[in-house]
């Protein structure tokens, strides 16, 4: 009796959520991990059968019961499972049949929640891929500049020595090009000051973004605010994440022009998260700011590159816009990240609130 209610204790104490099945595939034992992880009741779970929560794949309840009847364990990687009040979570889950007496068999399911892991791994890969075209950019860009700078000068001496001014419209031409050649390298390169951090309210730079996109666009699409009063200010530079979250809004503004999207709408949506890890550091407090437009959705073909320079989906496009925003939220400690479909394409921009030193 001792030994029961001890290993009772170490399962409810357990981090792992850890589910037992009858033969029946019933629930007959649920541990407070596994409770939190479906987020549903003990009591509401037991009355739900196995299709509501774990699968609803009648080949995967197959392959219990067959576990069931042979005995052999097994584990799914990265599965997807639905939990009950709708949300869809990635797990590992292991299933090992425990023989009871009289030849019954129950199952004891082993369940990893495996998003968080997914989402770090991901952000990781991000942060270090922008990070290395960041570098070579920086690289490229210093060997492009040298030689610009020689052949604009040779324009000017040029320009200088040429007695027929009617020949001054080339070596303007050279000139200027030259000039617009520079002044692209620099767009590549980004924000090459250190931010200039003062408190700033992230509802406040929305609402100048907003102007901004009314003006250019004479009201023609719907702004829809879905803010947080809540978040407070935090350290930043102001300028800096205008350009940012102009870059995104212009961005879906011109995609849904492009499309002629009958009834354009964008929805801006700020909420605070806690206990946030963006790449390998984990915040407190992070601000989410969602900008979600109702365009076509970006190409498969680019979604993934999105943030590289020179990576557009449009044939106008110069692919720098969200490079740089991605630059700017990276000073700011920040992350943007980016899922669409037709219709819904939403960036999220996560922004730490704690004060930095």
């Amino acid at each position: 009796m001792v030994e029961q209610v001890l290993h009772k204790q170490v399962l409810e104490n357990l981090t792992t959520a850890v589910v037992l099945l009858d033969g029946e595939l019933s629930i007959s034992y649920i541990n407070p991990a596994a409770e939190m992880l479906l987020g549903v009741s003990n009591r509401r779970l037991r009355e739900m059968s196995v299709m509501d929560w774990l699968s609803a794949s009648s080949e995967e309840v197959e392959v219990l019961r067959e576990s069931l009847a042979t005995g052999h364990p097994y584990t799914k990687r990265e599965a997807k499972i639905r939990t009950p009040d709708g949300r869809e979570l990635t797990v590992d889950y292991s299933v090992n049949p425990i023989p009871l007496s009289g030849g019954d068999s129950q199952l004891l399911i082993e369940i990893e929640a495996r998003d968080r892991l997914i989402r770090i791994e991901r952000e990781e890969e991000l942060l270090t891929r922008h990070a290395s075209a960041r570098k070579l950019i920086r690289g490229l860009a210093h060997e492009i500049k040298n030689p610009l700078g020689g052949i604009r000068g040779a324009a000017q001496l040029l320009e200088r020595e040429l007695d027929d001014e009617s020949l001054h419209e080339f070596t303007t031409v050279i000139i200027e090009e030259a000039d617009r050649l520079r002044n692209l390298v620099d767009r590549l390169l980004g924000p090459r000051t250190i931010p200039k951090l003062e408190p700033v309210n992230i509802h406040a730079i929305l609402e100048r973004v907003c102007s901004l996109i009314n003006a250019e666009t004479g009201f023609s699409i719907e702004i829809v605010r879905d803010y947080d009063p809540s978040l407070p200010e935090f350290q930043g530079d102001a300028e800096q994440l205008i350009q940012a979250v102009l870059n995104i809004m212009r961005n879906g503004m011109q995609a849904m022009q492009q499309a002629e999207i009958e009834k354009p709408k964008l929805l801006l949506r700020t909420r605070s998260r806690r206990q946030i890890t963006l790449g390998t550091e984990r915040h407190r407090l992070v601000a989410c700011v969602e900008i979600i437009d109702n365009g076509p959705g970006i190409s498969e073909d680019i979604l993934h590159n999105i943030f590289y320079p020179m990576v557009t989906g449009r044939a106008d496009g110069t692919g720098l816009g969200l490079s740089l925003a991605q630059s700017i939220l990276n000073q700011h400690h920040g992350l943007i990240e980016c899922t669409t479909e037709p219709g819904n394409t939403n960036f999220q921009l996560f922004i730490p609130l704690e004060s930095r030193k």
